[in-house]
């Protein structure tokens, strides 16, 4: 099956305690269907010194289930869903459904 979200998308969070921020989509977790959306859903997590990394507190984005994110149409600006279409040379590239604009480049 075709992935509707990847990774470097614009994404907008739909529900959950940053709804309405906007983020680029830094990974793609396929089999817990969840993203690493940047700036989203920050966590702090205290981590212990290493040889080569200072211990301490460390802010971080944590997973946040693909549901709750939707792609912004290129035109609008807005949430919209994602659909495909299958152009002249027979590439098949993503659509936005808002506007009908093409995601893909």
């Amino acid at each position: 099956m075709a992935a509707k979200i990847k990774k470097g998308d614009n994404v907008i969070v739909l529900t959950g305690k940053d709804k309405g921020k906007q983020g680029e989509v830094l990974s793609i977790k396929v089999a817990d269907a969840k993203a690493v959306v940047q700036g989203i859903n920050m966590v702090k997590r205290h981590t212990k010194p290493t040889q080569f990394q200072a211990g301490g507190i460390v802010e971080k984005e944590a997973a946040i289930a693909l549901s709750n994110i939707a792609i912004v149409d290129p035109k609008e600006g807005k949430a919209t869903r994602v659909g495909f279409k299958t152009l002249e040379d027979g590439k098949k590239v993503r659509v936005a459904k808002l506007s009908g604009e093409v995601i893909d480049s």
